[in-house]
């Protein structure tokens, strides 16, 4: 039987959090897909609502705008601290670190060298202490997720760092353009979903990036050349799932707990799908003729020095908490 409209609205007056559950919107910048075909993380965020739909009995939905189909990418942090954005799946260095640079440890080159290393964050005091950061800045992290990274480059294989001395490269986080420039290289500053357009014009010679985007934005179009993050690797990306604080504590506290628990679930999803697109992406661009090359421990250990001397340097010397930051960080095995 339907509610009188007098006892709709008073429902609502007196539960001001049921519109807003009703519907949460997810913002990413990656391609759209479906459930089981496409970019891995938006397939993430789908199947993180469809099971929020699911458990909650229709009582919290959540719809996935891809492609920044909803905002634009740098839009996206600062409208989820304010309310105005319910969750997005964000590179959180690249679109979050100029409006709070302690993230910028999230891509920091050589810090985190391999998957088992990252996701060790989440339980261990770094982990703590940056969701407490994010979270006095508003949002709360949902699902840790790490994804490895190589270069696609047009004219010129770029494994050690004398490789890319003279050459315009997108490194995708500040901390990764110190270590670059170290080298010698110009460095450019560009999202990932301009990254196509940038080497296709050659407005820039290669560009570091996930493996995931790598495929997903087809740049194997216009690289001849591809260093890949599988086995070995220096650039590995902090990309977590996260939602506004005002809205996630706005929602009733099954919702909440449930939100939190889909999220953790599914960093499983994350982590073979992101181990699985590290070796998909060597064949995608072998296929399409371009030469594929993998990084030695060895030739990682050189960018972590330089990046050592660079990057984490420029990191610590910003104040007590960043150097606390990547303290805690370095702690990790």
């Amino acid at each position: 039987m339907r509610l009188p409209l007098f006892a709709l609205f008073a429902f609502i007056f007196f539960n001001p959090t049921a519109l807003l559950a009703a519907n949460l919107k997810i913002s990413h910048q990656f391609p759209g897909g479906t459930l089981e075909v496409g970019d891995f993380r938006d397939r993430l965020c789908r199947k993180f609502a469809a099971a929020l739909e699911a458990r909650s009995k229709g009582a919290l939905t959540a719809t996935v705008y891809p492609g920044s189909s909803l905002m634009k990418v740098n839009a996206q942090f600062s409208a989820m601290r304010k309310g105005a954005l319910d969750l997005t799946l964000l590179p959180i260095a690249n679109a979050a670190g100029g409006e709070v640079p302690e993230v910028n440890i999230g891509l920091m080159p050589g810090l985190v060298t391999s998957y088992e290393q990252g996701l060790a964050w989440k339980n261990a005091p770094i982990g703590r202490e940056l969701s407490a950061l994010l979270a006095e800045k508003g949002v709360i992290i949902v699902s840790w997720i790490w994804q490895a990274g190589g270069v696609a480059s047009r004219n010129k294989a770029i494994l050690e760092p004398a490789d890319a001395k003279g050459l315009k490269i997108r490194g995708g986080s500040r901390e990764m353009d110190l270590a670059l420039k170290a080298t010698g290289a110009a460095v450019v500053s560009l999202p990932s979903n301009e990254i196509y357009a940038g080497l296709q014009t050659g407005a820039i010679d290669a560009a570091l990036t996930s493996s995931t985007s790598l495929i997903s934005f087809h740049l194997e179009e216009n690289a001849s050349h591809l260093t890949t993050g599988r086995g070995h690797a220096y650039w590995f990306m902090f990309e977590p799932l996260m939602i506004s604080k005002k809205i996630f504590e706005a929602l009733p506290q099954d919702q909440q707990q449930l939100i939190l628990s889909v999220g953790t679930e599914l960093e499983a999803f994350a982590l073979e799908a992101a181990k699985a697109d590290d070796q998909k992406v060597a064949e995608v661009y072998a296929k399409a003729g371009a030469k594929v090359y993998d990084l030695s421990a060895q030739t990682v250990g050189h960018w972590r020095e330089i990046a050592r001397g660079t990057a984490w340097k420029d990191y610590a010397e910003k104040g007590p908490r960043f150097a606390k930051l990547i303290q805690l960080a370095e702690a990790v095995p």
